[in-house]
């Protein structure tokens, strides 16, 4: 009699079958930003080495963490609730997602920071300026992957994407992630310990993220050509990048195309790019008329179209003996960043299947929406009544 495998073994089988991609920027930068283009084509996610970010920056950040959540419960509350800002524990957003964790959500503005500081350490001018200068340098970090990105798209404007997140009004954040250790040490419940989800499915809303974590395994990505979920290993020397909502196009790569328009307002060219916020395989574009209002200091809003997986991951709980904790950066655009393709790519073939929408919009929807929901789904042209439902 021929054994059937478990699901579990079908699992781990596919785990070895599956690299996440390495790319390592101290190679030539034609040879990275082709890399880079690939793994956001084909994985939404890839780790970075010889990233730049000096050690010495990373460990004062995660000695803060540590500090600040090996603090009593009580200590720890002061920080919070989070809403949306602060300290929360279980607790994911305000609509009902709970996960086995506690957090620190930090907005990036530098007054944020240290207004923050106060209730989260016991030292709130060294806790603001670690914060400050860990942001600086992965803000950095991002910013050449993203300049990579364009170049490996051949966009001729390289800064259009880190233009975003560089601005002094970008809405970028700040999270640590804390898994305390697990309480259950039986090999034997390996089965249930699978069905214990840490922090649920989800992808970022943003442009991307800059991840760090200690040495202690969970966060797992979901691949979209065959549904397993991949552990991804922890490396605490280096960074993984995930591709953002923001920056997601179509897998069936579409030529991402330009049109330069002259602003009535300053007078200046700028450089706006086809794209939309495509959930689905098929490219959608506008018939939206440029409006001089949509313009800040001469840069038009750039936008992405097509070819990029936004990656959806999870994080399961701590079965360590060790706690876990894990740093992101968010990278996100101004709140009043316009998201809308350009005129020209509009055709009977081939429709828009989006309303232009604002990134604050879309931040509104993710904070307003459970965290596995399709946010996209509420900027198609024709939403049904079940999809207003379930964002009611």
């Amino acid at each position: 009699m021929v054994g059937v495998p478990s699901p579990a073994c079908l699992r781990a089988k596919k785990t070895r079958a599956v690299g996440i991609p390495v790319v390592d920027l101290s190679l030539d930068r034609s040879i990275v930003s082709e890399l880079i283009v690939k793994a956001c084509e084909e994985y939404g996610i890839f780790k970075v080495m010889n990233h730049g970010v000096h050690w010495e920056i990373i460990s004062r950040l995660e000695g803060e963490g540590v500090q600040f959540f090996g603090k009593p419960a009580g200590d720890k509350q002061r920080a919070g609730p989070a809403n949306p800002f602060g300290y929360g524990v279980k607790n994911i957003g305000l609509n009902g997602d709970k996960g086995e964790l506690e957090y620190l959500l930090l907005h990036t503005n530098p007054f944020s920071i240290a207004e923050r500081s106060e209730s989260i350490s016991n030292s709130p001018q060294n806790f603001t300026c670690t914060a400050n200068d860990y942001i600086e340098a992965v803000k950095e970090l991002a910013s050449e992957v993203l300049d990579l990105v364009a170049e490996g798209l051949s966009i001729p404007d390289k800064h259009v994407f880190s233009r975003q997140i560089k601005d002094v009004q970008s809405d970028s954040i700040l999270r640590f992630n804390h898994y305390p250790p697990g309480k259950n040490q039986d090999p034997s419940s390996k089965a249930c310990k699978e069905n214990q989800i840490g922090f649920g499915e989800h992808s970022d809303p943003q442009i991307l993220t800059i991840l760090r974590s200690n040495d202690v395994a969970g966060l797992e990505i979901c691949l979209q050509d065959d549904g397993f979920w991949i552990p991804v290993p922890p490396d605490p020397t280096q960074f993984y990048v995930i591709i953002g909502d923001t920056l997601r196009v179509s897998v069936l790569n579409h030529l991402l195309s330009t049109n330069s328009v002259i602003c009535p307002v300053c007078k200046q060219t700028t450089q706006t790019y086809n794209a939309v916020l495509e959930y689905n395989v098929i490219m959608a574009s506008t018939t939206e008329a440029y409006n001089p209002n949509n313009c800040s200091g001469g840069i038009g809003q750039v936008l992405t179209n097509g070819r990029f997986v936004s990656v959806r991951h999870r994080a399961l709980a701590n079965s360590s003996r060790n706690s876990r904790m894990s740093m992101m950066y968010f990278g996100a655009p101004p709140l009043n960043a316009i998201i809308s393709p350009l005129p020209q790519f509009v055709s009977p073939q081939n429709p828009r299947l989006y309303r232009p929408f604002t990134w604050g919009e879309y931040k509104k929807a993710a904070y307003t929406s459970r965290l596995g929901d399709c946010r996209l789904d509420l900027f198609k042209l024709h939403i049904t009544d079940d999809t207003l439902a379930l964002f009611s």
